[in-house]
């Protein structure tokens, strides 16, 4: 069965909150490895078909996620590539990112709103709950992920995340 994702915006911020059945050290390491997030990083029918990680302060995760799903009409065959420059990392508990869309290359994008991640993995109950807070320039480009369908998005990769924990247990 799987734990509901709490969403609250408040104002250019949002924090996402689940519950994993699985230790902090484990759900840590699966967000610390490239080749971890490989396996469940991005919505159903997406696959992270590039993953280049360097997970220390000044280092930065660079990956691409493609659809693979025919049933998804245009999106299908449609990359989306995204940066996380990497500013704080406390193992296990906390990990703190600049997340930017980007190019194959790892140019930023102008565009597209960043924004700035703090995710924490808290021991609850011998699970981990997870509380990850970000926060946009403003709440207008918090709308502006939102209506992209960012929330889905995330709902299905921590969907496939619980999947993948309850995998490695």
């Amino acid at each position: 069965m799987t734990s509901k994702m709490i969403t609250r915006v408040e104002g250019p911020v949002i924090v996402l909150e689940r519950v994993f059945d699985a230790p902090p050290e484990l759900v840590f390491e699966v967000f610390s490895d490239g080749e971890h997030l490989k396996q469940w990083w991005g919505p159903r029918g997406w696959e992270t078909t590039v993953s280049k990680m360097d997970f220390r302060p000044g280092g930065s995760w660079h990956y691409c996620m493609k659809c693979m799903d025919k049933n998804q009409g245009d999106f299908y065959g449609m990359e989306s590539w995204g940066k996380s420059v990497y500013h704080e990392i406390d193992e296990p508990s906390k990990i703190v990112y600049t997340d930017y869309f980007s190019d194959a290359e790892g140019n930023t994008s102008e565009e597209l709103p960043a924004s700035t991640t703090t995710m924490s993995f808290e021991e609850f109950d011998g699970k981990t709950k997870l509380v990850s807070r970000t926060v946009y320039e403003s709440a207008d480009e918090l709308k502006k992920v939102l209506e992209m369908g960012m929330e889905e998005g995330i709902t299905q990769t921590w969907d496939r995340l619980e999947e993948y924990l309850l995998a490695k247990k």
